[in-house]
């Protein structure tokens, strides 16, 4: 029951917003982040209750809802999830405040706002398909109105251009949905919709899984974007205002990748062993090409954009990996992305909103006049880029470290993409805050205010929190991660083939739990419950 009332308080929050006189601005946004402070610290009590020793499902609720189909109101949150779910309470928090100069339509800004909140946690905590069907297509209609009414000048094609892509995709899923549905009750007569009972019959050949695999495929890779399935996502991010690009890039583009750990791995296992190496190079070429793309950008917004598209393929990358250094890496990488990427957003809008430009040609010497500012966005920009001590190091190190496992020449491409980061990055950065400042339009900027360091400064404090003590959120994913690459272990259905060679012909082959555990020691890291010999 908690967790229902944590998920839906922000929905009962823009119910009551709806009785709320517009005209009353100042107590719209303060019952907005009343709302939104206390759900993520309602969240935060889920998370120092949660028993990280096991995989399964924590405060969960199961009760029936289309009874005559087998359709229940079944949550629970796991390891794998847990994160994702508190990370969306606490970006939420953090867009009612970067959205307090909002200026038309504040309260039904608000609604909005809330009712995309729980939109997205209701997917990160679903247990039975149609449930997840319903959350997954409900936060389309908020993010929707978002865009379209609060963008840029081209809103409404982004709008609309983000929608139909987004939509195409949900309904291929809708499809392979019911077929499990049915297949489900055909082979075992029991009429469910249940994700975990799914999980554990789900028996099909493997032609008719690689069918369904891509099916949940188009609609998670279009989420996430992975190469080519992206071009919707600069369009969305540069026409919407600065807190949805943070609510885009921090969650909504999670969704998708949380979709392949929760459906394409445990439901399929051996087709998603088969489709790894499309996978990872559509994810190779998501992060040399999304990097390529933001060197030559100069609206700072579209930048960073596209260095979504690129960090995201090393997300991708991890999970296809199929064992835990990759998997732990992609979850990490996850929140990572959430964190720097919203504060890269934030610090965009911080100029955009004195300026009304976001190009970079319009910049230079903002050291000079904006220090807090430029400190802030130096802190950021170089936990993009994966400085060691910060947070974005420690999920592209194990991501790296897992696909080096797969396959070396994989591994060595994707390194290519983290030093296209330093090279897009660093230089933005020289351009915007250290070359002459000449612009007369820029000589009277100010420097941030209290409101935007509030909004700013939780998210330097998790740079340095992640970067420098990690274990505190990856032991809360250790066992889900363990007991999903157990599921998804070649050797379940590879029995008689232990090696294979790699692209220079030498052989690879799956490490062993002793080999393992010896390089987790050396590396000082936590031991893991790892792929059987």
């Amino acid at each position: 029951m908690f967790l229902t009332f944590i998920t839906f308080l922000p929905f009962l929050g823009a119910v009551c917003l709806v009785f709320m006189p517009k005209e009353n601005a100042s107590a719209i946004k303060q019952t907005a982040l009343a709302v939104a402070v206390a759900d993520f610290l309602l969240s935060l009590m889920l998370w120092t209750n949660f028993d990280n020793t096991t995989h399964k499902m924590q405060f969960g609720m199961n009760i029936p809802w289309i009874e005559q189909w087998g359709i229940n109101y079944h949550i629970g949150l796991d390891g794998i999830s847990l994160l994702l779910y508190v990370m969306t309470t606490f970006l939420t928090m953090i867009c009612v405040i970067a959205s307090w100069d909002v200026k038309k339509h504040i309260r039904e800004y608000m609604i909005a706002m809330l009712a995309l909140s729980t939109g997205m946690l209701g997917v990160f905590i679903a247990l039975d398909l149609f449930m997840f069907y319903v959350f997954w297509e409900f936060q389309l209609v908020p993010m929707y109105i978002i865009v379209g009414v609060w963008g840029g000048p081209r809103r409404i094609y982004a709008s609309i251009k983000f929608f139909l892509f987004t939509a195409v995709g949900s309904l291929l899923m809708l499809v392979a949905i019911l077929w499990i549905y049915f297949h489900i009750q055909q082979t075992t007569g029991v009429a469910t919709a249940d994700i975990l009972y799914i999980t554990e019959h789900l028996d099909v050949s493997l032609d008719a899984s690689k069918w369904l695999w891509m099916a949940f495929f188009l609609a998670f890779a279009i989420k996430v974007p992975m190469f080519p399935f992206h071009t919707w996502l600069p369009d969305a991010h540069v026409e919407a205002p600065t807190a949805g690009s943070v609510i885009l890039a921090g969650v909504l583009l999670k969704m998708g990748t949380y979709g392949f750990l929760r459906f394409n791995l445990p439901f399929f296992p051996q087709a998603s062993y088969e489709f790894v190496p499309m996978v990872a190079w559509l994810s190779i070429i998501g992060i040399i090409y999304g990097a390529l793309v933001a060197m030559v950008q100069e609206d700072l917004k579209k930048l960073v954009a596209y260095s979504s598209v690129s960090h995201l393929g090393f997300i991708m990358l991890g999970i296809f990996a199929l064992n835990p250094y990759g998997i732990q890496g992609a979850l990490i990488q996850n929140i990572n992305h959430g964190i720097s990427t919203s504060a890269l957003f934030l610090l965009v809008g911080v100029v955009y909103d004195r300026r009304h430009t976001r190009l970079i040609s319009e910049f230079g010497g903002l050291a000079k006049i904006m220090p807090k500012y430029t400190v802030c966005f130096m802190i950021v920009a170089l936990s993009s880029i994966g400085l060691p001590g910060m947070n974005g190091f420690v999920g592209e190190f194990l991501v790296l470290l897992g696909i080096f496992q797969v396959n070396g020449l994989w591994a060595a491409c994707a390194t290519s993409g983290v030093i296209l980061a330093a090279c897009y990055i660093l230089w933005m950065f020289q351009r915007v805050m250290f070359l002459e400042l000449k612009n007369p339009k820029n000589m009277d900027m100010k420097d941030m205010n209290t409101r935007e360091m509030i909004t700013i400064a939780p998210l330097i404090v998790l740079i340095f929190w992640i970067g420098l003590y990690p274990n505190t959120f990856m032991k809360t994913f250790d066992a889900s991660v363990n007991h999903l690459v157990s599921k998804v272990n070649p050797d379940n259905f590879r029995p008689h083939q232990e090696q294979h060679k790699d692209s220079h012909g030498e052989h690879a082959r799956l490490v062993t739990s002793t080999e393992m555990a010896s390089l987790n020691q050396k590396l000082q890291m936590p031991k893991k419950v790892l792929i059987k010999e």
